[in-house]
């Protein structure tokens, strides 16, 4: 074989090569463009379900629309505390989910975590997810949510 065609063969070589780390690289940003829409589709839904949530706090009177909802809830208040955690709980569902798609990294994930810690200690928290009214979230999100509330719990039972 000549040099002529040892440099051919290698250049043949290092374009080919170019060519599968382009492939490479395209399909991997598709498949982070995919999670991306995952994710925003995932959002929006719960942005949709937090609007309706929105207009039971600002207009109590409304969540009478679906009584299972307002059951063991007497006072506009309490309706408006109920509606106002669902939405807060909302939040951390779409945050959670960006993290689970790679879409949030994890620091600031963890001070969502911190935070939610805290509002898991809340009587007004604790009510709402107590309450068997519907909560419609991810399955997924409301076994992490039971378990970071089971552990809460068991810390808060070995501090007294």
């Amino acid at each position: 074989m000549t040099s002529l065609q040892i440099i051919t063969l290698l250049l043949q070589s290092i374009s080919s090569l170019a060519i599968a780390g382009g492939f490479i690289f395209a399909a991997i940003q598709l498949r982070q463009t995919r999670r991306a829409q995952h994710v925003a589709n995932f959002s929006r839904l719960v942005e949709m379900q937090m609007s309706l949530r929105r207009l039971r706090v600002e207009r109590p009177e409304l969540a009478s629309v679906h009584a299972h909802d307002i059951a063991d809830l007497p006072t506009q208040r309490d309706i408006q505390d109920y509606f106002l955690n669902l939405m807060q709980l909302s939040l951390f569902e779409i945050a959670w989910y960006a993290h689970r798609q790679g879409q949030l990294s994890d620091d600031y994930f963890a001070s969502w975590e911190h935070r939610m810690h805290a509002l898991c200690t809340e009587e007004s928290f604790q009510k709402m997810m107590a309450k068997p009214g519907m909560k419609i979230m991810h399955d997924d999100f409301h076994a992490y949510l039971q378990s970071m509330m089971a552990r809460n719990a068991a810390a808060k039972r070995l501090a007294h």
